[in-house]
């Protein structure tokens, strides 16, 4: 009896600790991270109180799938791939940054599908 009491407790500790991991995933992107993705989709969505939300939303989702380190290599990837010519060949085809955008290409449909 006092076995599965115990053994309850520890499964409701567990959902618990679970639903708060997406926003501990969210507060390793700093602030400023945060607020640029905002900006950014705000103004490819509109600039309105409903896109804020869904903005803020797809950037907690992307938070809770890919780690801010990994979100770094991937924007940086994606930044330097559009240098022309040799030079962004590397950022383009290369092996790491095809790994990195597919990853943050993979949480962002994630976060369109459950934010907007």
């Amino acid at each position: 009896m006092i076995a599965s009491k115990i053994a309850q407790a520890a499964l409701l500790a567990g959902a618990a600790f679970a639903l708060v991991l997406p926003a501990n995933a969210a507060s390793d992107y700093p602030t400023s991270t945060l607020a640029e993705y905002v900006y950014g989709c705000m103004k490819a969505n509109g600039e309105n109180r409903d896109t804020l939300q869904r903005c803020s939303c797809s950037i907690d989702v992307i938070a809770s799938v890919v780690t801010y380190e990994h979100y770094v290599a991937a924007e940086t990837f994606k930044q330097m791939g559009q240098m022309t010519g040799e030079n962004g060949v590397l950022f383009r085809e290369s092996a790491p940054a095809k790994a990195a955008t597919t990853e943050l290409k993979r949480a962002q449909a994630e976060a369109d599908i459950r934010c907007f």
